[in-house]
């Protein structure tokens, strides 16, 4: 229960959810961990782990049930295996208001992170369609952000095709350039038209397409070498290094070693925090891609506008809303991401950019009220988690 909670409290403390209108919950499928089915002090249901039509049927009860009790409640996905997050997310983001975390959070923040660097190089999210990046890693985290990259190449005027040819995959088989059979979608867009890359290792794909941003979500610690990161260099004035993989010691790459192995030219984020790196006499500052900049805002913006269902374009238009908050000392700084201190305004932002989509998009059934413009609605009805007065002071 300590992910639910931990999120929720996120909800609460950043983005604005009074706490009585959270609930975390956790749905137990069984374990085929013998060691704990065996167990006599196992917290858990004792049966083998529930597969197939089973495992559909709990999941849709659940489902069915929020609904029935909480009609516009917001449903957020997380944790879920690799195999099974996209195909839940398909079966049910058309008919519940829902999301996947992992697969679209993700995705949207390390999108505000790309803004971010195009902010850095003085350019717009049009900018995006300038780019190639290669990712690294074909998990749920890594489908997921080439997905949110195609969503944002696609709203700013190219066709999906157009899009992928952008985009570069890399898994433990090297280059993926023919999709096996069976392959979710977006594994199939992004390596049509590369089957003479099939297999290629990292560096010989960089060679080969001179990449602006490579992103890393394979939990193998030190992946980034410094010959990977001097060929990036070659190609690129200025690349994009996202190390995102946690905890520290799987981060592709450490920020002293970007900095260093680029000479100072990367512009770099992680997963996990880091810290400050001096390199000639100049200090640089890494920032932390964290889900936390998306998700909170996505919750309070769907929720305050009634929203009939999450679309990809309010991911879209979330993290343009993260890149936009960004400040001009935050940007001198080499930042991409704001200080998390100023978290509960990236929230706001955030749940003003995606109420206006819902709006725009026709699927919101809460409005302003009239005379309210849609920021002071939002301000408005934002949790502030602070002590009230519970008896009433004399003047």
């Amino acid at each position: 229960m300590g992910i639910p909670i931990g999120k929720l409290a996120l909800y609460c403390a950043c983005g604005g959810i009074a706490p009585h209108r959270v609930l975390p919950v956790m749905l137990d499928f069984g374990t085929d961990n013998l060691d704990l089915l065996n167990h006599p002090t196992y917290l858990g249901v004792q049966h083998r782990r529930l597969k197939g039509d089973e495992y559909y049927e709990l999941l849709q009860e659940f489902m069915d049930a929020i609904q029935q009790r909480w009609p516009k409640a917001l449903i957020q996905f997380e944790d879920f295996s690799s195999d099974k997050a996209a195909p839940i997310l398909d079966m049910y983001r058309n008919d519940y208001l829902c999301f996947n975390d992992d697969v679209q959070g993700t995705g949207a923040a390390v999108l505000a992170g790309i803004l971010g660097t195009l902010r850095q190089r003085g350019k717009g999210p049009e900018g995006l369609l300038e780019e190639r990046v290669v990712m690294c890693g074909a998990g749920s985290a890594g489908m997921g952000i080439l997905k949110q990259l195609m969503d944002a190449m696609q709203i700013h005027g190219v066709s999906r095709a157009e899009a992928a040819e952008r985009l570069y995959l890399v898994d433990y088989t090297g280059t993926v350039g023919k999709a096996p059979a069976g392959a979710e979608a977006t594994k199939v867009e992004v390596a049509q038209g590369k089957e003479g890359l099939e297999g290629k290792p990292l560096l010989e794909l960089i060679q080969a397409v001179k990449p602006t941003m490579i992103i890393g979500c394979t939990g193998k610690g030190g992946l980034f070498t410094e010959e990977i990161i001097r060929a990036l260099c070659a190609g690129c004035e200025s690349p994009s290094v996202f190390a995102l993989s946690n905890p520290t010691a799987n981060s592709e790459c450490t920020a002293e070693e970007a900095y260093t192995w680029s000479d100072g030219k990367a512009i770099f984020a992680s997963g996990s925090p880091m810290g400050e790196v001096e390199l000639d006499g100049k200090r640089l500052y890494p920032s932390q891609c964290n889900n936390m900049y998306i998700f909170p805002g996505v919750g309070l913006g769907a929720s305050l506008a009634g929203s009939k269902r999450v679309s990809d374009r309010m991911f879209v238009k979330a993290a343009e809303a993260v890149a936009d908050t960004l400040s001009a000392e935050e940007l001198a700084r080499g930042q991409v991401f704001p200080e998390l201190h100023r978290i509960r305004d990236v929230s706001m932002n955030v749940g003003i950019a995606v109420y206006k989509c819902a709006i725009d998009e026709q699927i919101a059934t809460i409005y302003p009220k009239e005379r309210e413009n849609l920021e002071d609605n939002v301000r408005r009805r934002f949790y502030d988690p602070v002590y009230v007065p519970l008896v009433r002071q004399n003047e």
